[in-house]
């Protein structure tokens, strides 16, 4: 047992001020909402991880943090990415938006690629989404929320893209 090791079970599982802060910046202008906002069950009810999304004001979504790219759906409107901390985000555009085959989307990054916070990532066409009757929600899910108790969101106001902080949550110490 090393010096140090009989503190560790004193520590509180929630906040913990030696772990390093992970921060998620806005990946896309516009308004932020609860994840329970938005018009899809799957994401509305977490089944998928705790998240939020964005109603956007703009076309292009870029990194909200660094990591590295672990799925790049083929048709363009989902994008996945291991943060360097273990977590493991999921951007996915619009409600149903897969059912569009690719049509309006354009990836800019592919898997196994590296990425920089506020990076670009992919490119929408928001007149053609909404023409085609669907939401533009640019939804944003921690699918392994459970690693990380003190998720946080920011939620209800107006985020600026690669300014707004609109997440943190605490690196997993292993």
């Amino acid at each position: 047992m090393g010096l140090f090791d009989a503190f560790k079970g004193k520590k509180s599982a929630n906040a913990e001020p030696s772990a390093p802060v992970q921060e998620l910046t806005a990946y896309i202008s516009g308004r932020a909402i609860p994840i329970e906002e938005v018009n899809d069950p799957v994401f509305a009810l977490k089944s998928l991880g705790d998240g939020m999304a964005i109603r956007p004001e703009g076309q292009t979504v870029t990194a909200p943090c660094d990591g590295e790219i672990s799925m790049a759906a083929e048709t363009g409107h989902a994008i996945g990415i291991a943060v360097n901390n273990g977590a493991e985000l999921l951007l996915h555009i619009g409600i149903d938006t897969v059912s569009l085959n690719g049509e309006g989307f354009q990836l800019l990054v592919k898997e196994g690629s590296r990425v920089r916070q506020g990076d670009p990532l992919l490119k929408f066409d928001k007149a053609l989404v909404e023409k085609n009757g669907f939401s533009t929600d640019c939804i944003l899910i921690v699918t392994n929320p459970e690693d990380f108790p003190d998720l946080k969101f920011l939620c209800g106001a107006d985020v600026r893209q690669n300014e707004t902080l609109i997440g943190t949550f605490y690196t997993r110490v292993h």
